[in-house]
């Protein structure tokens, strides 16, 4: 187990280096542009892998909440003249108070039902967007919206007008999250989290709030989201209904699963893949469903734990060979 926890340190150490230098390596704009969607969908992935993964419930609503920060941001921005530093943690907020709304209601709702709430609701979204023409103008868009606001160093001016300094600037809000997260999930919630996806009924006899904790993992992960949202704006400087559909949210859970539920990696490494993989399928348009089913199909049988957990399985089971033979 020493080994392994060395292993994945020095693992975590070289992913961190490859993704700040990855801008640098010479590689065309198309590619960091695909960096950049890659750490929005990581982003989008762990808000969905908080609800899923580690509370128990399964949501279809992650494209909404993305939706939701993203047009309140723009919103801000473009009628009110807010710095993005303001409008995205407002985005963000409205994510999740919204969530927070929701969640109260169809949160005791169990197994298909609840997904199918969220689903409907995704939906609703969706459909606010694309009709509400006088604040969104439906199905046009809202065009021009602004780049994150420049922040001088006194010595030097940060800007955010280019793909490569969008990318850093998703790069180190991700940092950031992902510090934050690693310590929500070993911490006394994520204990409590954990418990109520293994067995909720005995949780509840243990005395835990099972209401409170599930409508805290389902905030957070949706103020994430519409966090995720407010830099998707940003970088793209144009949202339409198009994007926030209930196919997102499936592709966001594609993500998790083939990952690995409940574990911080995979969501990383499902969103990376993923990405790369709708890109390059853009020549098999038609077949990507096919596709999606096939490896949704492997994964459950013969990954269960997604490419995380396999990766793990592999090397603790070398590690114990190696023992055995020396």
């Amino acid at each position: 187990m020493k080994q392994w926890m060395s292993v994945k340190n020095l693992a975590v150490f070289a992913a961190v280096l490859l993704a700040l230098l990855f801008p640098l390596m010479g590689f065309k704009m198309y590619y960091v542009h695909i960096g950049v969607l890659s750490l929005l969908h990581i982003l989008l992935a762990l808000g969905l892998n908080l609800v899923a993964g580690y509370a128990g419930q399964l949501s279809l609503a992650q494209a909404a909440f993305f939706g939701i920060g993203a047009y309140v941001s723009a919103l801000l921005m473009l009628n009110l003249h807010w710095s993005f530093w303001l409008a995205a943690p407002m985005g963000a907020l409205a994510a999740g108070l919204v969530a927070v709304g929701i969640g109260l209601p169809t949160l005791r709702l169990k197994g298909p039902y609840f997904v199918i709430s969220t689903m409907g609701f995704g939906e609703i979204v969706r459909l606010i967007f694309l009709n509400w023409e006088s604040v969104t103008r439906g199905p046009n868009g809202l065009p021009g919206i602004p780049a994150p606001d420049p922040i001088p160093l006194g010595f030097m001016t940060l800007t955010f007008e280019s793909r490569v300094e969008n990318y850093y600037l998703i790069l180190v809000v991700l940092l950031v999250v992902l510090v934050l997260y690693y310590n929500l999930v070993h911490s006394r919630i994520g204990r409590a989290l954990r418990a109520i996806r293994n067995d909720y009924i005995a949780t509840q006899v243990m005395g835990i709030h099972v209401a409170f904790y599930r409508i805290l993992a389902f905030g957070a992960g949706a103020a994430l989201s519409g966090l995720t949202g407010a830099l998707y704006a940003g970088y793209i400087r144009f949202v339409s209904p198009d994007t926030f559909t209930v196919g997102e949210s499936i592709n966001i859970l594609i993500m998790m699963v083939i990952g690995g539920m409940g574990t911080i990696s995979g969501p990383i490494i499902g969103a990376i893949f993923i990405t790369y993989l709708l890109e390059t399928m853009r020549v098999f348009a038609e077949y990507r469903l096919v596709i999606y089913g096939l490896l949704m199909f492997f994964v459950i049988m013969y990954m269960p734990q997604g490419i995380a957990g396999m990766v793990e399985k592999v090397w603790l089971r070398l590690t114990t060979a190696a023992r055995k033979g020396a």
